[in-house]
């Protein structure tokens, strides 16, 4: 179930949440949170804290690089939203990430030389 939902991580979170029979206050202990905390999570009122996933990865036993995934995504799908991106920023977003990429390869090379 960690391979990219077309959901909200909030409501990802509660799908994984009503699996496992855990209430919103057990969870939310788990998380070190309140559970009026996680409920605006969980309905898209609030983020979730990066700092977390751990031990949400750890709750649910789910891979945290798949979890950050989850995570990452969102955050960038809420970003487009918010900023109300056309598909040409996109591509232009997509060729940045690639040369940063580039440049960080270019970086890692030179250093170990």
């Amino acid at each position: 179930m960690t391979s990219l939902m077309k959901v909200t991580f909030g409501e990802y979170i509660r799908e994984f949440r009503n699996l496992n029979g855990l209430t919103l206050t057990q969870l939310a202990a788990k998380l070190d949170l309140d559970s009026a905390n996680l409920s605006k999570i969980e309905n898209g009122k609030r983020d979730f804290d990066e700092k977390r996933l751990l031990k949400l990865a750890r709750v649910f036993k789910l891979n945290i690089k798949e979890l950050k995934k989850e995570f990452v995504s969102d955050q960038i799908a809420k970003q487009i939203y918010e900023c109300d991106c056309t598909k040409e920023m996109l591509v232009v977003a997509g060729e940045k990430a690639e040369y940063r990429r580039q440049l960080n390869n270019h970086y890692k090379r030179t250093k170990a030389v």
